[in-house]
């Protein structure tokens, strides 16, 4: 540190002016601190809204995602392995038909109306295992109106997609979302049975399926049985569980739910 004196003044008196130097800094001290302490909380308020907004980002991004193709639809992976999609209404059921099957897939109706077209995707040809077609099956039924009627069962056909046609025959009106099979019908009786889970997609199918993809991923799922609850209730009690978009998890349930069970 450097001493300047003053040698026109005295010992004493330079003294004397480093001394009033020293209380007047004395006392700027306690508000020097206190700018100090008040800068680290600011430093320590950034920090934190940094790591925030780093934090929402993090959430915005899972939120804003890009969604699968599928996804607009109801979906399941099988016991086997295979996407299995379904409509949602006549116009998704016009969408699947048209857009999205090909000639190695499988597809399945009822004959009531107001069923939801189902496709199991085969893109490598591969033989569909009757684990599989059961499960397709047992999607369509479920969310068939056999669902509301309280059966258990649903009679479920499967076919080729060259017996599917949008062509109506002379005389004959074709609405949106139904179509014309053509040849013969493979018939299942298809039991009613839906579970959801969620793995960073909310995804609805039969139990057989959802448990065994839980149980690979070691994730909860939730069990859906015939009941007259409110959907919005329903799917409140299945978010505290899965976690998962609100929305998202009402879509994908059968009207006329309830909660039966879950399992981790």
């Amino acid at each position: 540190m450097d001493v300047v004196i003053n040698i026109k003044k005295t010992v004493e008196q330079n003294a004397e002016i480093y001394f009033e130097k020293a209380k007047k800094y004395k006392k700027k001290i306690p508000g020097i601190e206190k700018t100090i302490k008040e800068n680290k909380e600011r430093i320590a308020k950034i920090e934190k809204g940094i790591l925030l907004y780093e934090k929402e980002n993090l959430s915005n991004e899972n939120v804003s995602r890009k969604k699968e193709w599928f996804e607009k639809f109801r979906w399941f992976i099988s016991s086997d392995g295979f996407l299995v999609v379904g409509g949602r209404d006549a116009t998704t059921n016009d969408i699947i038909i048209k857009k999205h099957l090909d000639k190695n897939d499988l597809v399945f109706h009822t004959e009531l109306a107001g069923s939801p077209f189902v496709i199991i995707k085969n893109p490598d040809n591969k033989t569909i295992p009757k684990t599989t077609i059961k499960e397709a099956a047992e999607l369509c039924g479920s969310f068939s109106k056999s669902w509301k009627s309280s059966r258990s069962s649903a009679e479920v056909y499967h076919i080729t997609p060259d017996q599917v046609s949008k062509e109506a025959q002379s005389g004959e009106y074709i609405s949106k979302g139904a179509f014309m099979i053509y040849g013969k019908r493979n018939f299942i009786e298809a039991a009613l049975n839906v579970a959801v889970c969620n793995d960073g997609k909310i995804m609805a199918g039969p139990v057989s399926a959802i448990k065994k993809y839980c149980s690979e991923k070691k994730i909860p799922y939730v069990e859906i049985i015939q009941g007259n609850d409110k959907l919005s209730d329903v799917g409140k009690k299945i978010k505290k569980i899965i976690g998962g978009d609100l929305d998202e998890i009402i879509r994908s349930l059968p009207p006329d739910s309830t909660m039966k069970k879950t399992a981790k």
